[in-house]
This record gives C-alpha cells, sequence and structure tokens, in this order.
C-alpha cells in the first residue's frame, strides 16, 4: 500500500480546499479524429462586463488548465464579445444568451448551457451567467474524463433537471471557505443551507450571513435559511405578528440575500391548538408533571400549521417578495395518510413542500419488519409516505422539494465521508426521476450537518441530474478508467457491486443509528450504567447528545422483540461485512499495478473500504454483546453466569482489536470518524478511549461476577 503520511485532525480539509486534482494530465493522449486539443495558444475570453459569476468561473478555468493540465492559458477581456464567439481562433468564449441571442435562443432554463466546440474555439453559452459557469465546469469534467485538455468536436444543448440542489457544509459546520463553495458548484449544486438561530447567529455562534451570500453568489450559489428560530406564540395571538416580525421577519430584513428559509417541525413547533398534541414545546414540562401520551406540535401535523404558515410567510415576504417558503414534513410521516394528506390539502399554495424521500418505509426481511429511520440507503425510495405527500402537493400545484441524500451519505454510517455504492445510488437516482415526471419532483436537499465530500457517487449524481447525459452504467465505467485505467474496468465494477450488495443488507433502526453505526469502532460495551463519550465543548452535538452508548434495542410489536430481530440483523450484518470486505479486497488486489498518479485516490477508497468493515464489525459485536448481558443480568445458573461472562470476554477481546485495527486507517485520513456537528468521535484519541473502556469492562467488571459466584460456594 502507499506510504501514506498520518494525518492530524482536521487535515482532510486541505484536500477539501483542492478544486482542482493536480497534475492529471496522461501526455501520451493525443487527439483523435473529431477531436481538438487546446494548448498554451489558446485564450480565455470574457466580455469586459461580465458579472462576478463569470469571471470567477474563467479565473477557475484558467486555474484548472494550470493545476491539472500543466498550461498557462491568458485569461483576457473584450469589448467585442460577439465577433469573439463568430470568429475567434483558438479561443475560449464566455457568453450569455442576452449577449449573443443567436446562439443561445435554444436556451429557455436557468443555468442551461450550450457548449460548441470546433477546430478554433470552445463557445461556453449560459442561458444565464450560471449557465455559462456550468458550461465551465462541464468542460472540465469532459477533460478530466480524457486526461487530457482533448475535447471531442461537439454542438451540445444541456439543461439541470432540479433547481435547487440544496447542501450542508462538509468542510464544517455552517462553514464554507471560497474553495468549497468552488467545489460545490463543480458538483452541480446551486444551493447551501446554513444554520439561522437569529441575525447573524448559528448554534455556533456569530456568522456574517450577507458575507456568505456575497461569496456564494460568485459561484452562482444561493443560500437557504434553516430555520433554528423560536416559535413562541400561536398565530392567533394578539401579539403573534409582532413576535414573529421580531424573530423570521428581522432575519430577512437585515439578510434579504437568502434565497429563502427551510422550516421542519421539530425546530420550528408552535404551540398549536390541535387537540392530537400536548399544545406545547417538545423541552416544556407539563403543569401536572404527568405525560399526556401525546407527541408534541412538532411531531404531529397540526390542523394549525397552515394559519402559522400563511403568518410566517407574510412576515418573510414583506422583506423579501420572492423568498422560497420550504414547509418539510420530516417529523410526521409516522402518522396516518388521512392526517398528513389533510394537512397538505390545506397549505398555501405559494410555498414549497419539502418530503423526505425513503423515510417511514416498513420492510420485511426474514419475518421481521423494519421501518426505514432518517437517513438510509439500504431502501433507494420512494417510499409510501414520500409518494402520499408527493401526490397531494401534485393535485394542490404545491412546488415539490425532497430529502434525497445525493450528496452521497446518510446516517447509515455517521462517521465516513460518503456512501461507495454506486448501483444503489443510481437506484434512487432513478426514483427521484420517476417523481420528476409524475408528480413534479423539482428540488432536492443532498444532506443534512453531516455534510459533503466530493467523490465519484457526487460526480455520478451531477451527470445523472442534467439532461442529456449518458446512462449511469456508462458514466461508472468511465469513472472506473479515468481512476483505475482500463485495464481494471472490470476489477473495479465487481468491487462497487460488492459494496452495493453490502449496503442493501444493511438494516435500517434508530438504536444502530444512534448507536454503533453513529461512531463505529469507538462505540463503548457498557455492561451497567452509562458511559460520556469524550467531546469537545465547540460540538454542536457532542458526546452523547446524538449517540446513546447504552444499546437498547426498542420494542414495537411482536416482530420487534430483540429476540426475532436480533439473529436476523446479525445475519443480515454478517453478509453486509463480506460484501465490503470482498469488495475491498478486490481493489487492494490491484493497488501495486496502478499509476503513481491513481494510486492515492485508490488508496484512500481502499481505507474506507476498510473502516466500513471495521464499523459493522462493531456493530455485529455490540449486538452479541447486548445478547449475552441480557442473559448474565438475568440468569441464576451459575455455570450459564460463567459461560456468559466468558463469552463476553472474548467479544470485548476481539472489539479491542478491531479498534486497535481502526487507528491506523483513521491515521491515514483524518475525515474519517469526523462528523460536522459531533466533531471527531472515532479519531486515535476516541478509539484509545474505548479501547480502555473495554479492557475495564472485561478485566476489572466482568470478573466479579464469576470471583462472587466462587466466593459463595
Amino acid at each position: 500500500m502507499l506510504n501514506k503520511t498520518l494525518e492530524r485532525n482536521y487535515e482532510f480539509r486541505k484536500r477539501l480546499l483542492e478544486v482542482h486534482k493536480t497534475d492529471i494530465r496522461d501526455y501520451d493522449i493525443l487527439p483523435q479524429e473529431n477531436e481538438i486539443e487546446v494548448n498554451e495558444e489558446w485564450e480565455i475570453v470574457v466580455y469586459k462586463e461580465s458579472d462576478r459569476v463569470i469571471l470567477t468561473a474563467a479565473k477557475d478555468l484558467q486555474d484548472y488548465f494550470f493545476t491539472s493540465m500543466g498550461l498557462s492559458l491568458r485569461l483576457v477581456r473584450t469589448d467585442d464579445i460577439r465577433g469573439e464567439a463568430e470568429k475567434g481562433f483558438k479561443k475560449i468564449v464566455y457568453i450569455t444568451k442576452g449577449s449573443v441571442p443567436e446562439l443561445g435562443e435554444a436556451l429557455d432554463t436557468p443555468r442551461s448551457y450550450r457548449l460548441i466546440a470546433d477546430e478554433d474555439r470552445i463557445i461556453l453559452c449560459g442561458h444565464d451567467e450560471r449557465g455559462a459557469a456550468q458550461a465551465s465546469y462541464y468542460l472540465e469534467d469532459l477533460m478530466n474524463m480524457k486526461r487530457a485538455p482533448i475535447v471531442k468536436k461537439r454542438d451540445e444543448i444541456r439543461k439541470p433537471l432540479f433547481s435547487p440542489r440544496m447542501i450542508h457544509s462538509g468542510y464544517g459546520l455552517d462553514n464554507f471557505p471560497d474553495a468549497h463553495l468552488n467545489a460545490i458548484a463543480h458538483a452541480g449544486m446551486d444551493a447551501i443551507l446554513v444554520f439561522v438561530k437569529g441575525v447573524d447567529t448559528t448554534p455556533h455562534g456569530y456568522q456574517d450571513f450577507n458575507e456568505l451570500i456575497y461569496r456564494a453568489a460568485a459561484y452562482g450559489i444561493d443560500v437557504y435559511a434553516y430555520s433554528y428560530l423560536k416559535s413562541l406564540k400561536h398565530p392567533e395571538d394578539k401579539d403573534a405578528e409582532e413576535y414573529y416580525e421580531k424573530t423570521y421577519g428581522r432575519v430577512f430584513e437585515k439578510c434579504p440575500g437568502f434565497k429563502g428559509i427551510v422550516m421542519v417541525g421539530e425546530s420550528v413547533e408552535f404551540p398549536s391548538k390541535d387537540p392530537n398534541t400536548t399544545g406545547r414545546l417538545r423541552l416544556d414540562k407539563p403543569e401536572d408533571g404527568l405525560p399526556s401520551g401525546k407527541p408534541s406540535p412538532g411531531w404531529w401535523p397540526c390542523i394549525d400549521y397552515p394559519q402559522w404558515l400563511n403568518l410566517i410567510k407574510k412576515i418573510i415576504r414583506r422583506h423579501k417578495e420572492d423568498a422560497d417558503i420550504v414547509f418539510w414534513t420530516y417529523n410526521w410521516g409516522y402518522v396516518d395518510k388521512e392526517h398528513r394528506v389533510e394537512l397538505i390539502r390545506n397549505l398555501p399554495t405559494d410555498i414549497t413542500l419539502l418530503v423526505t424521500f425513503e423515510m417511514f418505509e416498513q420492510i420485511q426481511t426474514d419475518n421481521v419488519t423494519s421501518t426505514c429511520v432518517d437517513y438510509t440507503l439500504f431502501f433507494e425510495g420512494p417510499g409510501k409516505y414520500f409518494i402520499s405527500e408527493a401526490e397531494a402537493a401534485h393535485e394542490r400545484g404545491i412546488k415539490l422539494y425532497t430529502m434525497c441524500n445525493t450528496g452521497g451519505l446518510t446516517w447509515d454510517i455517521g462517521v465516513i465521508p460518503y456512501e461507495p455504492a454506486p448501483y444503489q445510488w443510481m437506484r434512487r437516482y432513478e426514483g427521484l426521476h420517476i417523481a420528476r415526471e409524475k408528480w413534479g419532483l423539482s428540488g432536492l436537499m443532498e444532506s443534512h450537518h453531516f455534510g459533503w465530500w466530493p467523490s465519484f457517487i457526487s460526480e455520478l449524481a451531477k451527470w445523472s441530474y442534467w439532461s442529456p447525459s449518458p446512462s449511469g452504467e456508462e458514466v461508472l465505467r468511465m469513472i472506473a478508467e479515468r481512476d483505475f485505467g482500463k485495464e481494471h474496468i472490470e476489477t473495479v465494477i465487481e468491487a462497487w457491486k460488492a459494496w452495493c450488495e453490502g449496503i442493501r443488507n444493511y438494516i435500517s433502526t434508530n438504536e444502530d443509528q444512534y448507536g454503533p453505526f453513529r461512531i463505529g469502532p469507538s462505540y463503548p460495551l457498557v455492561l451497567s450504567g452509562n458511559v460520556e463519550i469524550p467531546t469537545v465543548p465547540y460540538a454542536m452535538f457532542g458526546g452523547n447528545t446524538i449517540c446513546n452508548p447504552v444499546y437498547q434495542p426498542r420494542i414495537n410489536g411482536r416482530s420487534s422483540l430483540p429476540q426475532f430481530r436480533l439473529p436476523v440483523e446479525l445475519g443480515r450484518l454478517n453478509k453486509m461485512r463480506e460484501c465490503f470486505r470482498k469488495g475491498t479486497e478486490l481493489l487492494e488486489g490491484i493497488y501495486d499495478s496502478l499509476s503513481d498518479k491513481r494510486k492515492q485516490n485508490a488508496f484512500y477508497m481502499i481505507n474506507l473500504g476498510k473502516f466500513i468493515v471495521n464499523c459493522v464489525t462493531t456493530a455485529i459485536n455490540v449486538k452479541q454483546w447486548y445478547t449475552l448481558k441480557t442473559k448474565l443480568l438475568t440468569e441464576t445458573d451459575e455455570s450459564k453466569i460463567i459461560e456468559y461472562a466468558d463469552k463476553m470476554i472474548e467479544i470485548g477481546e476481539d472489539e479491542i482489536k478491531n479498534a486497535e485495527a481502526t487507528i491506523p486507517l483513521v491515521q491515514a485520513d483524518s475525515r474519517l470518524g469526523w462528523e460536522p456537528s459531533m466533531e471527531d468521535m472515532t479519531d486515535e484519541y476516541h478509539l484509545r478511549w474505548k479501547i480502555k473502556q473495554v479492557k475495564q469492562t472485561i478485566e476489572g467488571v466482568l470478573p466479579v461476577y464469576k470471583n462472587a459466584l466462587k466466593l459463595n460456594r
């Protein structure tokens, strides 16, 4: 394997800041018939009055040629952009439909573009400035696939199929340096999400929202506020409008550049009068101190949400007339269809409905029913909950978005950069395209706060979300050839198929996603009581906040009893582990034959595969530990107690070895074990903490049970 220098925590950010890969050109690749080659005689030309988006894209293309292709191209301004577009010689010319209408007359969709490549010139013509920038990134994509500054002659018109494509930061919570914005734009995404608690205030503290909006605009990216604003008034309260003017109104008054706002039940719940709810916020204590058995308003499709939305809409649009008001039904997908659809039938039609794509789907495996929790790739979707609400929104003419996680990551494993399961992602893309055609799905939320990492998965999504494009299979084989060489295509495809089969053997449960799969091999093995996972003071959800260190299967019907569920889950997890192990070993088998330029990317992919295998091992050990612990703590037969304790010690020893084997993986890639809201949870420090915790349990606590029995004999 590659002799990889160890990374310090957060050093993965250096890689995120490298938008263009260094020196990827293969000088043995020469232009063929119907291909043109860009050399240092070429110039990049922009109109002298081009806006920031085109200037940013043109400077980026200049850097691309220099960094990736070893070429120094001049960047020039011109008074006669029409003349350069029509007669320019060895020039790459940025234009828009507005500047040269006859070249852009067929462009009818925002961000669409026309790319013309002939003997003497390359024309990047956008429906608008953002379209011209996307044409520029597409030119890079074509040359990257070729691994040379060579492109086939073409006259091609392409348009985006979804907008917005919203993403959270993968650099750090609400943290968007220019290079990360640039990478987001290159991936075809056109919007980012930032958590908003007030004007210039995020959960992490101060952030200049207007400055972020200004910088993002240069890359053709809009900014959406993700509401963390308090909603303490019912819309019928006499001072409700004044109250919300000071919260929602003030944000849009001071930051009118926000494209819109995303509001989800758990973050914006208000004191609803719906009799199906408690009528108070989740954290408010009941006056009598007794549980009501009802959900709080953030977890129910309340009859007065339309009233509340109309008030919020009125206040926001007082300051920004065209604000996109996005209402997300994530929290009550478990509720019967009747109540959910009734809410949609009463929503205002000039807002946007956001519905999660795969959640709440019930899937039966070996007579055990599992419900898709937030968020998973093991079921591609769409789920029945999504379909029911998409149909209702379509009937009423309400604009429809979905939370689909196609940035490349879900909560299946909480501390990895992306899930390398391309065929399963392609199944999801197919479902999204069907939803676009049947119900008018137009926008996507592509991650939650676990963010986004540029990978071959996000690249695959980009190709799928533009028309026309090659099939997913064709694109995947192109990527395999580019990154591993033509002679290795079949092996790489086989490895990726194995990983896809692996994720299809995953079973989505809350106790796993908020347990061993949330943080992987640093997850403890607890015998009694609780433990506190070490954290840093600046983590939004650090320590135990969104990770329960004491594994406890939920009971929801007979098929959910642990004695029924755990054997099924263990069987599937063993298959999952073998699939990921197989894929990883296939890639390891070709590693030494790769060129030096290809080895680094392959190294990180193999390292990720190994890490996932170890995460699955932890989940298996945790379930086996729980099974034995349950027996141990209820058993009265002395021989059985000793037997269970000895088996638990074996499991603990195996898990210590698993954690030790994970240390070099996270040392080599500091992105493994990190998540933006939790910060580092599976770095070397946390793994050594877990090893210490398990050792104390199997060397100190468990032997007490056995010794106590001997003393009592």
